[in-house]
């Protein structure tokens, strides 16, 4: 009965590159980790179900015939897909260390990340931690960054790749000592006879507001007189009733679970910042950018309620 061929084993592919590599079944064998018996009777049924020799074998030595040559291409590709399953693991084993350069905002270290930073340090004592907190937009290849956390959309990098964290959503919030004093809106309209306190954008103007609701839909440069380009900043005037701040609902909610800022216009919302991970565009990810990335979606994804990637 003809044997099918419609179902060749990768395995069996695996084990006649490492023969024809190697140049023997014995360093096939140890190579394998495999009994020589059993190598020698994996390419014999290969053979029989290609129905062609593959190898033509001596007591001295053994050559690749013309059809091996052939199907060889095939059965290295087999074997490097195999070494790259094994080069993952071992990166993945391996214990995180060297010097990890890291951008990310002020405020998302400071106001969401401060405990898991020191947790992250003691958890990998092999990790030497450089965090940059500055505003500009660093050069990941040019400065030798690792990692960056960046918000909002992406600009299209050949050389860099990026993972989704998280998705915030975010809210108009104020101090209730100011909404006594000044009243509270009803309406975004109403926004208009309010103090604002605004994020510079990075054409140096305030960005406008833009608020929804279903489909309803309002857009303006609120008034104001206090204008920075830290959220984190924007929170602590708000707090000290400077004026009303839009900002990510988990950067106020603790404020709000003290009492010290309310909710304004509840019903309606600000578009939701994306948080990202860009670090160079690499085959295998060291072990120590793995880690922190890794660690950077448990704490953003879990405990916040974002939806990570």
């Amino acid at each position: 009965m003809e044997q099918s061929t419609s179902h060749i084993d990768p395995n069996d592919l695996l084990v006649f590159a490492r023969v024809a590599d190697l140049g023997s079944f014995s360093k096939a064998a140890d190579r394998l980790g495999w009994p020589k018996s059993t190598v020698s009777r994996r390419i014999s049924a290969l053979e029989t179900q290609l129905g062609e020799r593959l190898l033509l074998r001596t007591t001295r030595r053994q050559t690749v015939t013309e059809f091996g040559q052939q199907l060889l291409d095939h059965a290295r590709q087999v074997a490097l897909e195999v070494d790259a399953v094994v080069a993952l693991r071992e990166q993945r084993q391996a214990l995180p260390s060297g010097r990890l350069r890291v951008s990310m905002p002020s405020d998302f270290a400071n106001l969401l990340l401060a405990d898991t930073l020191a947790a992250f340090v003691t958890m990998h004592p092999g990790i030497s931690l450089e965090l940059d907190l500055s505003p500009r937009r660093v050069d990941l290849l040019g400065e030798g960054f690792d990692v960056a956390v960046r918000i909002g959309s992406l600009p299209d990098d050949n050389l860099l790749a990026a993972r989704r964290l998280a998705v915030f959503s975010s809210g108009l919030y104020a101090a209730p000592a100011y909404l006594a004093e000044h009243g509270e809106p009803q309406t975004p309209a109403e926004l208009t006879q309010h103090d604002a306190v605004r994020l510079l954008g990075g054409n140096g103007e305030p960005v406008p507001w833009t608020l929804t609701r279903g489909e309803e839909r309002w857009q303006a440069v609120p008034p104001g007189r206090a204008t920075a380009n830290a959220p984190e900043l924007l929170i602590r005037l708000a707090r000290a009733g400077v004026g009303i701040a839009a900002v990510p609902d988990y950067f106020a909610l603790p404020d709000v679970r003290r009492g010290e800022l309310r909710r304004v216009l509840p019903d309606w919302v600000l578009p939701s910042p994306v948080a990202w991970a860009v670090f160079p565009g690499r085959k295998l990810m060291p072990a120590k950018t793995r880690v922190f990335i890794d660690m950077l979606q448990t704490a953003l994804g879990g405990s916040h309620g974002a939806l990570a990637g």
